[in-house]
């Protein structure tokens, strides 16, 4: 019986990578290749507007000054009074959503670091911290800026950060004892 020929079949070799002129010859010349240079990323605005974040369909990811909760805020104003609703798990809380500008506003004529000083609604607020000066009388609203009894307190722990996502403040990232600045 005739046998058929055997045939070659041809093992497939490894393209090389080419390489860039520029790559080519610094490697020649026995020099390190220029590293690609990242775009900057746009500066933070100071307020979003009506398309953009902040809304109950596209809300602000935040996580706490220490890291360690992540939490969602977002405008409503169809709320009386209108509100900053704030979403950590399936708690919410909520603030006068003039709370904002209201706290830009006092951390620049106080012009200097202020500690945060966060605490639950039933626990005094230490003086000279943002959390007091949320539920002062002294405030723009003459009292609470938390709106849901019971859930009024940690306005210094979950309002300074979205100024800071909005470029409005300077905010420190340590485990305790954040301090916040207005820009």
């Amino acid at each position: 019986m005739p046998t058929k020929p055997a045939t070659k079949i041809a093992k497939p070799t490894k393209a090389r990578p080419t390489r860039s002129p520029v790559k080519a010859t610094a490697a020649k010349a026995g020099k390190p290749a220029p590293k690609a240079v990242a775009p900057k990323a746009a500066p933070p605005k100071a307020a979003a507007s009506k398309g953009e974040a902040g809304t109950r369909e596209a809300p602000w990811k935040l996580t706490t000054a220490n890291g360690g909760s992540e939490y969602v805020m977002f405008r409503d104003e169809t709320l009386d009074p209108p509100a900053l609703v704030c979403k950590v798990g399936s708690t919410e809380l909520r603030y006068h959503l003039r709370c904002i500008e209201d706290l830009h506003a006092m951390l620049k004529k106080h012009g200097d670091w202020m500690p945060l000083g966060a605490a639950d609604e039933q626990k005094p607020a230490a003086e000279g911290t943002v959390e007091a000066w949320g539920r002062s009388t002294k405030n723009p609203v003459g009292g609470w800026y938390g709106l849901r009894k019971g859930y009024r307190g940690r306005f210094g722990m979950y309002v300074p950060p979205l100024l800071e996502k909005l470029g409005l403040v300077e905010l420190e990232h340590n485990p305790k004892n954040n301090r916040v600045r207005a820009r």
